[in-house]
């Protein structure tokens, strides 16, 4: 009892599955000319400038808590780490220069290797 290629098998959510497909395709070209808009443009900078507005307050009071609360609790604050980073960082490129200045240096032969060289040539 196979199925032959041409015939459909009964799928009872067929239908719905392409109405949410076709409903989904109309809703993403009809957002999609919202957005490529200059009005919905202006409306979204005027709602993000209002909102960075408005929270900046708030973020200042929650830095200092943060900066207060890490104190206490002896953790090192943001600024404490990206210093720390910074001087690693230099300490990094001091060592690389030191790396290259003794690279480029002519390199002097051991006493006790060119001894042992001059008694087997003799």
């Amino acid at each position: 009892m196979s199925q032959k290629p041409d015939e459909q098998v009964f799928d009872p959510f067929g239908a719905w599955k392409n109405m949410r497909d076709s409903g989904m395709d109309a809703w993403s070209k009809m957002m999609i000319q919202i957005v490529n808009t200059e009005p919905y443009a202006q409306a979204s900078s005027m709602m993000m400038d209002t909102w960075l507005t408005n929270s900046a307050p708030f973020r200042k009071v929650i830095e200092s808590t943060m900066t207060q609360v890490l104190t206490q609790l002896n953790l090192p604050m943001r600024s404490d780490v990206t210093g720390l980073a910074e001087r690693l960082t230099h300490i990094e490129m001091r060592l690389d220069d030191l790396e290259i200045k003794l690279d480029e240096r002519p390199r002097a032969e051991p006493k006790a290797a060119s001894g042992k060289a001059k008694e087997t040539s003799a």
